[in-house]
């Protein structure tokens, strides 16, 4: 569907925020309006750790929020319900695709409910009785152990012995209230992108190469933490079945705009989701605009196709 962009288009770029993606998100921010700019959006910067500047974006009469806003209160839904109740278009996925990408949980049953295989996992509340040798005994170890709701890797540890498993989880619950513990699927990491709203279209994977024992928070912003090769070297086959599982999380999240979703390729070639990222980075290392220029779109043509997909009716 073809959208028009109104002439002179006002873009309010929502970065920075009060998560522990903070610095993440200013990046990101800073590579997007660069982006913009050069593709002749007028942008003003919005950071809503800033009183100040959520007022300017009630009454700035913008015509479209650009979200480089990572994790929680900006990525899970919370600044999505405040745009939806001024009225401002914006990038990305709605209030409730964004609060459930955002829960790792509730993700996983989504995935299965769309036929996607994702790792067995139990999910433990703060408040909770649990059992550690039953955790080891339904999931298995080497596990891994994740804050539901944090994004980045943040709070993320892979178990090896049993012995350490509790002391893991306690570790995530400093993060949140929420944890879930997965079974470990060694393999290819993948992350495949998709565009679009309701007929979504896969980017090339892209296949990383972290540098340390898995994609960590080193690994996906320090300058030379990963390799990304893209496309991926897969078989046709393959390609093709993993596109189709990230368009169908896409689907059965309910996002819109742009989602990333992260896959392990076990030893046996099936893929394994392991989560969907509903605001991708924007950095000089991140992924998504990776992909884009694997299929041929330049940064500043994918920032202007994810706000044709905002104002797309």
């Amino acid at each position: 569907m073809s959208t028009v962009i109104p002439s002179e288009c006002k873009v309010a770029l929502l970065a920075g925020g009060t998560s522990g993606e903070r610095e993440i998100s200013i990046a990101s921010g800073k590579g997007a309006k660069g982006a913009l700019e050069e593709a002749g959006f007028s942008v003003d910067v919005i950071d809503p750790a800033d009183k100040e500047d959520l007022m300017k974006l009630i009454g700035g009469q913008y015509d479209v929020a650009f979200m480089c806003l990572h994790g929680r209160k900006g990525e899970d839904g919370v600044m999505q319900g405040m745009l939806e109740i001024i009225g401002l278009p914006y990038t990305c996925s709605g209030v409730l695709a964004s609060a459930t990408a955002m829960d790792k949980s509730r993700s996983k049953v989504l995935y299965e409910l769309a036929g996607i295989p994702t790792p067995p996992s139990v999910t433990l509340m703060r408040m909770g009785e649990y059992d550690v040798k039953s955790i080891a005994d339904e999931v298995g170890v080497p596990c891994v152990v994740k804050p539901v709701t944090e994004g980045s890797t943040i709070g993320i540890e892979i178990v090896d012995d049993s012995a350490e498993l509790e002391g893991s989880i306690e570790r995530a619950f400093e993060f949140d209230d929420v944890v879930l513990v997965e079974k470990y699927v060694g393999g290819k990491e993948i992350t495949v992108a998709v565009l679009g709203n309701n007929q979504p279209e896969a980017l090339p994977i892209i296949e990383i190469v972290p540098r340390g024992d898995f994609y960590d928070f080193d690994s996906k912003y320090a300058p030379g933490g990963s390799q990304h090769i893209c496309p991926a070297p897969l078989e046709e086959e393959l390609t093709a079945k993993i596109n189709d599982y990230a368009a169908r999380a896409h689907l059965a999240l309910g996002c819109r705009g742009v989602s990333r979703s992260d896959f392990i390729i076990d030893d046996d070639g099936v893929p394994w989701i392991l989560e969907t990222n509903t605001v991708p980075g924007m950095t000089a290392t991140s992924l998504l605009p990776d992909a884009a220029r694997a299929a041929g779109m330049s940064f500043p043509e994918l920032c202007t196709r994810l706000i044709e997909l905002a104002l797309e009716k």
